[in-house]
């Protein structure tokens, strides 16, 4: 199987078309206010115009209202949304656009029992359990992950071109999500760590 790729928080054009070069499925846009990356609707709509055919773009909210959805939809046009926050399984579902779910792993958590009401999403993202909601280069315990999948998993949280490889042989995922760690000041990539890391990726998946 070959781990799918999403790099997040991008914030410049030039960043996207590093990403897509060096063969990312993916890359996400940050549509939380408090977040150094975080995209108004003009700068969104010029990175997805950038991105070329076959990657994918991912708007990602914490705790939204439905408003700020739909106006991302209507004027960015993103093929994915993601959630990070308390949202319910009807909000996400609403919007008629496939989504991903993000749960915060943290010890004693029953990940699945927090996840199975999402049994609507594309798939479920885990991240670390932190004060700020991704973005800030922390791992969690790989061990926590359950066994039972009923849905993709997209692994998260401090993942870097030194760790990715063991987080892939430790846990399988469908996919890894990667922000800070490729990044040499918040909201910038460097082209160099992107390609580093999507390496890692391709050698875990021989």
């Amino acid at each position: 199987m070959r781990t799918r790729i999403k790099i997040c928080g991008i914030t410049r054009v030039e960043d996207a078309q590093a990403a897509a070069r060096a063969g990312a499925d993916a890359i996400g846009l940050v549509f939380y206010p408090p977040s150094p990356r975080f995209l108004g609707l003009d700068r969104a709509r010029r990175l997805v115009d950038a991105v070329p055919p076959f990657v994918s773009t991912v708007a990602l909210f914490v705790n939204p209202a439905a408003e700020e959805v739909r106006a991302v939809l209507e004027h960015v046009g993103p093929a994915m949304l993601q959630f990070h926050g308390e949202e319910t399984p009807a909000f996400c579902g609403q919007f008629g656009v496939p989504y991903l779910k993000a749960c915060r792993v943290r010890p004693g958590a029953d990940l699945l029992e927090y996840l199975r009401p999402f049994s609507g999403a594309a798939g479920w993202l885990l991240d670390s359990h932190v004060e700020e909601y991704g973005g800030v280069g922390e791992i969690f315990d790989w061990s926590l992950v359950p066994a039972e999948r009923p849905r993709p998993l997209v692994v998260s949280g401090g993942l870097t071109r030194d760790n990715v490889r063991e987080a892939i042989r430790r846990v399988r995922p469908w996919a890894v999500d990667v922000s800070s760690g490729v990044e040499s000041a918040k909201g910038i990539k460097d082209a160099d760590r992107i390609a580093a890391f999507i390496a890692e990726v391709r050698h875990a998946d021989v």
